[in-house]
Formats: C-alpha cells, structure tokens, sequence
C-alpha cells in the first residue's frame, strides 16, 4: 500500500492507495502541529478502524505547504518503511515530465495538482482547486506550468469577513437559490459563494481567451461540491487529484532509483 500525506494550511490529508484505489482517506487538522508519537496514534487508531496493518505500506509521499510540520513528518514516516519517505520540493522536480518556470515559488499541492492533470488527460489542462486557498493551475500539453492563479478560499473569505465584522454572524457554506440576500446570513452567502462561482467563471473565461486556445477544466479539493452551478463548467470533478499526482510522483520518482 502506498500512504499519500497532503500537508495543507487547515488539514492534513492522510490517502492509503490499494494499488487500484485510494480505499481510505483521513483529515487530522494542521495547526497546533504534533510530535511524531500524535501522528503515528491517529494513524494506527484509523488503520484498526479499517482492518488494516501499519506493515503493509510500503512507501509514503508527502506534499507540505507548511514547512515546520516537515522535520515531524519525516520522523513519524521512517519508523513505518524503514527510509525517508519522498518529500515533493525542487530537489526533484527535474525527475518529473512536468516543468515550472519557478520552481521554488510554487506549492508542492500545485505540482501535484500539475502532475496528476499531466497524467491522466495529457492535453491541455486547467485545475480548480477549492482549499484553504482557491487556485488555478495551467498546464499545456506537454506538461508545463504556464502559471497559477491564488485567491483565498470560500472558508478563508467567510472567516476573514466575519472575523474583521463586529456584527456578523457565523455564515454555513450553503449556496442560496437567490442571488439576492434577504437576510446578514443569506447576504454573505450570496456575497462570498455566488461571487466565487462569478469570479470562477470569469477567471477560466480570461485565461483561456489569453492563451487563445481550449483547455480541459478539472476541478478538485474538499469544497469544490459547495458552487455546484460550477459542475456545467468543469469537464470532471475529482476529489482525489491532489492525491493521484502524488501517486504519479511516488511512482516516477521509485522508478527512477
């Protein structure tokens, strides 16, 4: 089995790869970050749960945006494989059939993300990933980045518009069927979801008339179900992107040693 680690700003994403499947998947939130013994814990109490055996991974990847968490990550990996696992990081990237122009100013998440659309559609490619942040990854057909796009995510923007906000509310994630707010709580809703769907439309309108040519639209990440009227724009929604490049990575990178 293959264990994939998706180190984010909000959570920790934990996918075990059967060799056909991603058969499980676990969130353990990012900050305050544990030691090594908290991690391993989670790890082994959700294996129980799922009748599985810590023995039987045989590698593990990880892809962290959040630096601190990195050295505990390594030293909770070694003891489960016996060797370092595969950090993804410009170390690497040279092994890798996609390229970026900037290679230590991009996340490891937007390479997986890079790499899994490379892989599995080889053509022309945009990935929507709704996260803590909301990005857009262009890749061409040969595999290189052409560039990304960063906004804050819809969590993000509630959180900073209510917490800067004496009077407002906490706001659920549920898109109204009005545009039109009638109350604070559908106001903000409106405001932030149905302004993400426009500003979504309108960003992959802008690219793709830049680049002047037609790309394939993938959407991906833990809130990508919330802007459903999106769904008509996106050729595939694919909650498990982020993972699956990072399959291709583990596989690339083993294959080449």
């Amino acid at each position: 089995m293959l264990l994939a680690i998706d180190a984010g700003n909000t959570n920790i994403v934990f996918g075990i790869h059967d060799g056909n499947s991603w058969i499980h998947e676990w969130r353990f939130e990012t900050v305050p970050v544990k030691n090594p013994v908290d991690y391993e814990m989670f790890l082994r109490s959700n294996f129980l749960e799922s009748d599985l055996k810590l023995e039987d991974v045989q590698g593990i990847v990880i892809s962290s945006v959040v630096p601190q968490l990195n050295d505990t990550l390594a030293e909770f990996c070694r003891p489960i494989i016996g060797h370092e696992p595969i950090f993804v990081g410009p170390k690497i990237y040279d092994q890798l059939p996609v390229k970026t122009n900037n290679p230590h100013q991009i996340g490891t998440d937007l390479v997986s993300n890079a790499m899994a659309g490379y892989t599995l559609y080889k053509e022309n490619i945009i990935v929507v990933d709704f996260g803590t942040a909301l990005t857009f990854t262009v890749v061409d057909a040969s595999g290189r980045v052409r560039g990304v796009n960063i906004a804050p995510g819809l969590r993000t923007a509630i959180k900073a518009l209510v917490g800067n906000t004496a009077q407002l509310p906490e706001v659920p994630l549920e898109l109204p069927e009005s545009v039109i707010g009638t109350d604070t709580i559908s106001a903000i809703q409106n405001g932030v979801l149905w302004g993400y769907v426009a500003m979504v439309e309108g960003m992959l309108d802008r690219i793709e008339a830049e680049v002047g040519e037609n790309y394939k639209v993938v959407a991906t990440g833990g809130l990508s179900s919330i802007l459903h009227p999106l769904h008509n724009r996106f050729d595939q929604v694919n909650r498990h992107l982020t993972l699956e490049g990072l399959r291709f990575i583990y596989e690339t990178i083993s294959n080449a040693k």
